[in-house]
């Protein structure tokens, strides 16, 4: 003999257990160096700054060249 459920899990218990179930939204914050949107205690990626210091070097990625003149 298995463990059944006595009882059928009403749908507003079901609808509580699942509510943590869900996608959020990050909370972002701007960053006061370059303005950028950050999560807030995190190192900003773009300049690599945290609380006022550069806390990472960030490389500067060179884009491709302009094909404009030919």
């Amino acid at each position: 003999m298995g463990a059944l459920p006595k009882r059928r899990i009403s749908t507003g218990r079901k609808g509580r257990r699942r509510t943590a179930i869900r996608l959020r939204v990050p909370k972002l914050v701007a960053c006061p160096n370059c303005g950028q949107l950050k999560k807030s205690h995190q190192v900003c990626p773009l300049c690599g700054y945290y609380k006022g210091k550069e806390v990472v070097k960030i490389k500067i990625k060179k884009g491709k060249k302009s094909t404009k003149g030919r």
